[in-house]
């Protein structure tokens, strides 16, 4: 095992285009970290460079005590779980799982006995025997694990693998991912642009968007307190809302509804010019319907146009001072199109945030 740095990394294509823009990050030895954020972030561009499948243009990448910049993907120890299978048809599990140690010339005993063990922790034993094209999809994904698995890499390398799954079989798989992590303790570096996958599997996020580092933390972290509304809006599932209010001491105008604040967010909001536009956010799940008590809690008038039915809970979508407003709601609460609804936000789950810089002011 190892740990992974990227000192100030770049990656750029040509003169224009930077995909990673100053990366500087530490992976911990047997850390699992996910790279996640939307399609040309520069996640997948940064473990392709970390596997050597892309030269560094500047900065240094470290995988352990030693700089790989120029070290063959061959030579890094690295391991490598791509979104294709990449099996090969015309060979059995047994033989696709043996391939890459054959090749590296690895003895015949210490070759079954690698596979052996990976098929076990896997599951695979009963289809050691069998070809790629009579597995289930979900059987595929675990022999490309198993083939990394065998290698016994200090650095796991997985990009996107559950993509090409089902719904129900990327759960389980990733369940398995999981297992394997805790049971191997392998540095892990995990791809996925699915912050469900990210919430659920990673020890850290790093969230990226346009080459950039946006935060780095634990997924409670990230979820708890983002630092800039893209890393508000992105983790989290359904995604935060966001309403445009103007500050009014350390109160906040939001249309005709006043939002009364106390303690960080009153500060917040108290900091800003009067008049000043301020974006206040909220998840969700942490909206209710207000019952007319008190309580830390700020609360405003809405009325409900979309209920989606979803068994013990309802997903309401509601206008507030024309702003659409969705809710996560128990399904006893019996809401419905048309009703008109005071709804209530806990003072603590409140997010504050500069329209310009995009950053929080609730630190």
């Amino acid at each position: 095992m190892a740990t992974v740095t990227f000192d100030h990394m770049y990656k750029r294509y040509g003169d224009d285009v930077i995909a990673v823009n100053d990366l500087n990050l530490e992976i911990a030895d047997g850390e699992f970290l996910v790279l996640v954020g939307p399609s040309g972030c520069g996640k997948t561009t940064a473990l392709r460079c970390v596997a050597g499948l892309e030269d560094i243009s500047d900065g240094r990448l470290l995988i352990g005590d030693r700089v790989v910049n120029n070290v063959a993907p061959k030579d890094r120890d690295i391991a490598m779980v791509f979104q294709s299978y990449a099996l090969y048809p015309h060979m059995t599990v047994y033989d696709n799982l043996a391939f890459g140690l054959k090749l590296r010339k690895i003895n015949k005993s210490d070759i079954d006995k690698r596979v052996k063990e990976a098929a076990g922790i896997l599951g695979l034993e009963r289809f050691l025997d069998r070809k790629p094209k009579a597995l289930s999809g979900g059987q595929r994904q675990r022999v490309a694990l198993g083939r990394a698995i065998v290698r016994e890499p200090s650095v796991f390398l997985m990009d996107e693998p559950l993509s090409n799954l089902d719904a129900k079989l990327r759960v389980q798989t990733r369940a398995e991912i999981a297992r394997l992590h805790q049971r191997l303790g392998t540095t892990t570096i995990y791809v996925t642009h699915d912050q469900v996958e990210a919430m659920t599997m990673g020890d850290r996020i790093c969230v990226m968007r346009d080459g950039l580092l946006q935060q780095v933390g634990s997924p409670q972290d990230l979820y708890d307190n983002p630092v800039n509304i893209f890393v508000a809006g992105f983790i989290g599932s359904p995604s935060m809302n966001f309403a445009a209010t103007k500050a009014e001491g350390k109160d906040l105008m939001f249309g005709g509804a006043k939002l009364e604040l106390t303690g960080a967010q009153a500060r917040a909001a108290e900091s800003r010019p009067a008049g000043a536009e301020v974006l206040i956010g909220f998840r969700p799940e942490h909206i209710e319907i207000a019952n007319g008590q008190g309580g830390s809690a700020v609360r405003f008038p809405a009325k409900v146009d979309v209920v989606e039915y979803l068994g013990n809970e309802e997903l309401i979508h509601a206008q507030a001072e024309g702003n659409e407003i969705v809710a996560l709601l128990p399904s006893d609460r019996k809401v419905a199109v048309g009703d008109s609804v005071d709804l209530a936000v806990p003072m603590e789950k409140l997010h504050i945030f500069d329209p310009e810089s995009e950053k929080t002011l609730v630190g």
